[in-house]
């Protein structure tokens, strides 16, 4: 049977190494495209050639897409591969591959326009008589009609950009009130990442499911679906965490919500992967705590297999179309654990034309797979993009997706290495983390034990917020929605689990550690510490969260140390070993992995991470307080709005500015009551992280 001898990836980061691998496994010759941002980027050095296609923002380059197909066509690829994001849902990309003789790895491009446009794909479902959430679809977009339709469904609303995605363009309103403002937010949001300021209002249900199923078509007429995943833990729209099977489903639950997304696909003419999502949601009121029905619908029998023993709750049968998602998800990975298949092979082969290589009677799934998405970001702040260089990047031990005979216990998708940058002009995500168990248990196991073994240093991640989520109360118990991260405040935010003593003892081992490895067989270049009257004593200052700790070490003759930290009294022993420091402290022992950048230490132990800074105090000599009054952009981006003008007197949380970066907008607000003394940036600005956008006096 026919397969492509070369493909061109019109993609970056992890879904580019992601596709490369299974066509390297396959034979099939690859071709990377590249920004100025990605010269140096690992999907680059993934593929077998690569091309330079623009500048490092994402409209000088990646959607561009004549000139990837130019690219496509220089270097003879049969093929073009689109990923996730940028131009994969782009039906005017797929019909220009087309026309080029080059072939979409996708839908054809009718199936795109019907489905990728929100309103578009509801009018289309509701035609064909799936459930919909109450809400208004229509083309006309005059503000006034729209703030009517939101008065008229009922707060709270969501705001969603028709041609959207990835949480983009979308948000949630809960009073009259504060609507024109956030549907000008969505708008350029809409405008800035899919070229389409068109929305749709919602109505938005309190706690709903967000469960999406996989769907694969071929070119032969053949549709089946590949079960279902778990979205609900979402942050601002956007999901955290994924899991397959979906907790409590039943497999009646299973089956309809099967057919019905088959059914959507079949109505398009689907070819290739696709995601019909739901929200399901159980409206009579009645059920569990979480508001889903305790039983099977319809007075069904619920078949449960080992994979199901973890299930809480069944779900409910109240379920409604959301949106169809014309491409491959980023949580497609999950979907391969359970089944031991590899969904880019199938994508490659339906796009060659051949047909697919199961029926629905002949798929199965085997155990509970998790997804985390890893990304620069800081929870603990509203979850504000963060930019930087990977300085330490090490990962739990796995074994890379390279076959589909069968799952693994660990698997890294990814697409940077230690000592990339993560810059502002793209995703957020660095890297997906999935871990397959036998059960939910174990695989809720696996995934905490990974997460506690991914260090990363050079600039903040949400790993240690990843961990708190999967220890939470709510989602060990699989009772989840959308809105569990805010319900679980209280234990995902602002947690140390590493405390002062810890820190600070693997801070002062660390400097020891590094002293011994720089003595000689000179006695003078002994840094023991050994006094011929008396034990040595030795004094240390840190920082530890923005406070002043200082610390005394003692070392008696015998060598024994006792560290004095404000009125604690500590013995202290270390070890540095191949596997990390192993620390005593009081008797209660702990391995931890230290990096020292700086004179910041960052520790990594199975309780948590934490970093603390050992100060110089002579190098620290004469440093003021930065002055007061002065608002800074917290990353770089561009500058959209200023809400305020010189002059101006504002109150303490109002809104000032408006930024966007990695493809989000972030509102800037007052620290506190003041007069707006002078604007220094214009909208459209690029502006660098630390630089000062306006100045306030009291």
């Amino acid at each position: 049977m026919f397969m492509f001898k070369k493909i061109l990836i019109a993609n970056r980061g992890e879904i580019a190494c992601r596709v490369a691998a299974t066509a390297r496994r396959m034979a099939i010759k690859t071709v990377a495209v590249y920004s100025d941002a990605d010269a140096d980027a690992k999907h680059v050095t993934a593929c077998d050639e690569a091309v330079h296609i623009g500048g490092s923002a994402p409209k000088d380059s990646y959607l561009r897409w004549q000139r990837i197909i130019a690219a496509a066509k220089a270097t003879g690829a049969e093929a073009i591969h689109p990923g996730y994001g940028f131009l994969s849902e782009n039906e005017e990309f797929a019909q220009a591959c087309a026309d080029a003789g080059l072939v979409f790895i996708g839908p054809p491009a009718p199936a795109i326009k019907a489905m990728g446009l929100k309103a578009e794909s509801k009018r289309l479902m509701e035609k064909a008589g799936v459930p919909l959430v109450p809400g208004y679809h229509g083309s006309d977009q005059n503000p006034a009609l729209l703030q009517r339709e939101a008065d008229r469904i009922g707060y709270p609303v969501l705001i969603k950009a028709s041609a959207g995605g990835g949480g983009k363009g979308m948000r949630a309103v809960d009073t009259s009130e504060d609507f024109a403002a956030a549907l000008a937010s969505c708008q350029r949001e809409a405008i800035n990442s899919f070229g389409d300021d068109a929305v749709l209002i919602e109505k938005y249900a309190q706690r709903p499911r967000h469960i999406e199923i996989q769907i694969f078509g071929d070119t032969h007429g053949n549709y089946v679906h590949l079960f279902e995943r778990d979205c609900s833990v979402q942050r601002r729209h956007q999901k955290v965490l994924e899991e397959a099977p979906a907790p409590g489903m039943t497999e009646a639950m299973r089956q309809q919500m099967g057919e019905a997304a088959v059914a959507a696909a079949r109505a398009v003419n689907y070819v290739g992967a696709g995601t019909v999502e739901f929200i399901v949601e159980n409206l009579d009121g009645g059920g569990t705590a979480n508001g889903f029905t305790a039983g099977p619908p319809q007075g069904k029998s619920t078949p449960q297999g080992d994979s199901e023993a973890h299930a809480v709750a069944s779900v409910g049968a109240n379920f409604y179309f959301m949106e169809m998602n014309t491409r491959l998800q980023v949580e497609h990975p999950v979907t391969e654990a359970i089944t031991g298949l590899d969904l880019v092979e199938w994508q490659l082969r339906v796009a060659a034309g051949q047909p697919l290589p199961l029926k629905q009677d002949q798929l199965r799934r085997q155990g509970h797979a998790i997804e985390a998405r890893i990304c620069a970001e800081s929870p603990d702040n509203q979850f504000l993009p963060a930019t930087g260089t990977l300085q330490v990047y090490r990962q739990p031990v796995c074994t890379r997706f390279e076959r589909a005979d069968g799952p693994t216990h660990v698997r890294i998708d990814d697409g940077v290495r230690e000592g990339d940058a993560i810059s502002p002009y793209y995703d957020s995500m660095v890297a997906k983390l999935i871990v397959h168990g036998d059960t939910r248990e174990q695989a809720l196991a696996r995934m905490d034990q990974a997460l506690s073994e991914f260090h990363i240093v050079g600039l903040q991640t949400n790993v240690q917020f990843l961990r708190h989520v999967v220890q939470s109360q709510s989602f060990a118990a699989a009772d989840l929605d959308t809105a569990l991260i805010p319900r679980e405040a209280g234990v995902l935010f602002n947690q140390e689990k590493l405390g002062l003593s810890v820190a600070v003892a693997a801070a002062v081992a660390l400097t020891l550690e590094e002293e011994k490895s720089r003595e000689t067989d000179d006695p003078f270049s002994r840094t023991d510490g050994w006094r011929l009257h008396g034990p040595s004593q030795r004094r240390f200052e840190f920082e530890f969260h923005g406070e002043s700790q200082a610390a005394q070490l003692a070392r008696a003759h015998d060598g024994t140390l006792q560290l004095a930290l404000g009125d604690l009294r500590l013995s202290l022993r270390y070890t540095a070993t191949a596997k990390g420091l192993q620390l005593e402290l009081d008797g209660q022992r702990c391995l931890l992995q230290t990096y020292r950048r700086g004179e910041v230490v960052h520790v990594f132990g199975a309780q948590g991470a934490t970093q603390i800074t050992e100060i110089d105090l002579l190098a620290h000599a004469g440093v003021t307080q930065i002055e007061a009054g002065r608002l800074t952009a917290p990353m770089p981006g561009k500058v959209v709005s200023f809400q305020v003008k010189a002059g101006d007197t504002v109150s303490r949380g109002q809104a000032l500015a408006v930024m966007e970066a990695m493809k989000m907008e972030h509102t800037i607000a007052a620290p506190a009551d003041g007069v707006v003394a002078e604007i220094l940036y214009a909208p459209g600005d690029q502006v660098l992280e630390g630089a000062e956008l306006l100045t306030m006096a009291a």
